[in-house]
């Protein structure tokens, strides 16, 4: 009698083991969730954000719509590229890539 009243005690008590790997699973979780997603896609983030400050008259560009051309004036906002002679569009620096870059290229 007095083994089984010992034994109902011990299953009658929280397991901290458990409740610990379950924290530790979940913060484990959320380490791998922040190193494969959000730390790339904040690093790529931030060059793009380089390139286009860093945006200078004769860079070549490329527009995510496909065209080519040459940048000839430089905005806040904006830019004017040269797509051929005697044809100059106004473009957002959002909508800009390197030239030689693809988009969804990792």
């Amino acid at each position: 009698m007095n083994s089984l009243f010992i034994l109902l005690q011990d299953q009658a008590q929280p397991q901290g083991g458990s409740m610990f790997s379950s924290l530790i699973f979940i913060i484990l979780l959320i380490v791998v969730f922040w190193l494969f997603f959000i730390r790339p896609q904040s690093k790529k983030a931030k060059e793009e954000q380089k390139f286009r400050d860093g945006l200078q008259k004769g860079d070549k560009v490329v527009t995510i719509g496909g065209f080519h051309g040459k940048v000839t004036e430089v905005k806040d906002t904006t830019v004017m590229i040269s797509l051929a002679p005697n044809i100059e569009v106004e473009v957002e620096k959002t909508a800009l890539v390197q030239n030689g870059a693809r988009v969804g290229q990792a």
